[in-house]
């Protein structure tokens, strides 16, 4: 299906939905939407929350730009349910989603696929650490930091296993590393620039994410060649390793010379300020092409 043939098609952005990652999808969404309104094509908003299944069929969709994050739309539940549809969409299939929001299988194929990625520890219903201080506390399947804490002294593992037994029953238990922070987009097998992330406070929290002047944004990250190169080539790694598709956004640690991949997002932010169309803007294209971009990706799918 070419530009041409995809503009004839009825494209539903689907947003929203019942995570705790709701807000952001509304909004990466409706940019996605508002993108390719500009650039010609027929799109409507679905919030996936409500009737999904009538939905779809209500309004014939024939195309879907998922926009959705976490549960219920990042994890291959929507991508199965629109493959039972025949409806082509966007992003990476069943298999990869999955894999990459669940944290413990993830870090399982970064030991077989020999990826860098720090020490951790998978527990169960808030098992005892036996990782030593300092560590971070993450639901296995949570996206956008929700959830997750910094424990620095042992008495602190209490309330952050708590915290995190809100959202997950399966944790991560992870070893806090203090170093730049990066992180490495990858649109249709095309690595984008490197993005440095300095959040003011000193941890990539939800409030640094999303709380306007938290953190500062470097394109091109601040390392040496050598290290752009390692982390670009480490990030293709995870994308093939993955079986990935469309857009996908890898986050690094960088130790000891050493980037550690700590995370993957397989329908990462997409709002006009989100990091992926920052690396994307530096090459100089703007954000409606970033959203045709991955769009036609979807067409090759039908």
């Amino acid at each position: 299906m070419d530009k041409r043939t995809l503009k004839t098609k009825k494209i539903g952005v689907l947003l929203g939905g019942k995570s705790s990652e709701r807000d952001i999808s509304l909004k990466s969404g409706n940019a996605v939407l508002q993108g390719l309104k500009r650039s010609g094509y027929k799109a409507i908003a679905i919030d996936t929350s409500i009737n999904l299944i009538d939905t779809l069929k209500k309004e014939k969709i024939q195309v879907a730009f998922i926009a959705l994050h976490g549960r219920w739309g990042e994890d291959g539940t929507v991508q199965g349910l629109l493959e039972m549809m025949d409806i082509p969409y966007t992003g990476s299939g069943v298999l990869g989603s999955s894999m990459a929001m669940d944290k413990a299988v993830m870090k399982l194929i970064f030991a077989t696929a020999n990826i860098p990625t720090p020490k951790y520890a998978i527990i169960y219903n808030g098992k005892s650490p036996s990782l030593p201080a300092p560590y971070v506390v993450k639901p296995a399947s949570e996206g956008s930091s929700v959830g997750i804490s910094v424990v620095k002294k042992k008495q602190e593992a209490p309330a952050a296993l708590k915290e995190a037994l809100k959202y997950d029953s399966k944790l991560i238990i992870e070893e806090f590393i203090k170093g730049q922070e990066i992180t490495v987009a990858v649109i249709n097998s095309k690595v984008l620039p490197v993005v440095e992330v300095r959040p003011k406070s000193g941890f990539y929290d939800t409030e640094a994410k999303y709380k306007k002047g938290k953190t500062d944004y470097i394109v091109p990250a601040q390392i040496s060649t050598a290290m752009e190169k390692k982390a670009s080539d480490i990030a293709l790694t995870v994308y093939k390793t993955f079986n990935l598709s469309g857009s996908a956004r890898i986050d690094m640690l960088i130790k000891e010379k050493t980037p550690l991949v700590i995370d993957i997002n397989t329908s990462p932010g997409m709002t006009e300020t989100s990091l992926v169309p920052k690396a994307w803007a530096y090459k100089g294209r703007t954000f409606d092409e970033l959203v045709e971009e991955i769009l036609l990706e979807a067409a090759l799918k039908v």
